[in-house]
C-alpha cells in the first residue's frame, strides 16, 4: 500500500480560509503556539549566548583555547565540538519535546480542520 492508496481512503475536507481563521485564533491553536514558543525561543537564546561565547573566546582568548587538555587536544578543540554536540542534544531535545506536547496537539487541531468535527 503507497501513502497514495492511504490518501485516497480516507475523505478530507479542503479548509477554507476562513475555517484556518477560526482554528488559528481558537484557543487549542494558541496554546500549541505557546507551548512551542516557551521551548524554541529560551533554546535559542540559550545556544546564540553559548556560540557567541565559543567565538568571542575564540576571538580574544587565544591563550585560554590553546591551552592542551590532553596532547594535541586543546579546549578550543574542545569547545568546537561541544558546538556539534550540543546541536544534536537540542535536535534530541526538541523531537522529544514535540512528540509528546506538540504533534497530540496538532493532530487534533488537522483532524478538526480536515472534518472530523466530532
Amino acid at each position: 500500500m503507497t501513502s497514495t492508496d492511504l490518501d485516497s481512503t480516507v475523505p478530507r475536507q479542503v479548509p477554507s480560509a476562513a475555517e484556518f481563521a477560526e482554528v488559528q485564533r481558537s484557543p487549542q491553536f494558541q496554546e500549541l503556539r505557546t507551548r512551542l514558543r516557551r521551548f524554541v525561543f529560551p533554546m535559542t537564546a540559550l545556544f546564540l549566548l553559548w556560540y557567541l561565547g565559543f567565538v568571542l573566546l575564540g576571538a580574544y582568548a587565544h591563550d585560554f583555547m590553546s591551552r592542551s587538555v590532553i596532547g594535541d587536544v586543546n579546549v578550543g578543540l574542545l569547545l568546537g565540538l561541544g558546538q556539534f554536540v550540543s546541536t544534536f542534544a537540542i535536535t534530541a531535545l526538541y523531537v522529544r519535546f514535540a512528540n509528546r506536547e506538540l504533534d497530540p496537539r496538532a493532530v487534533t487541531i488537522r483532524a478538526y480542520l480536515e472534518g472530523d468535527r466530532a
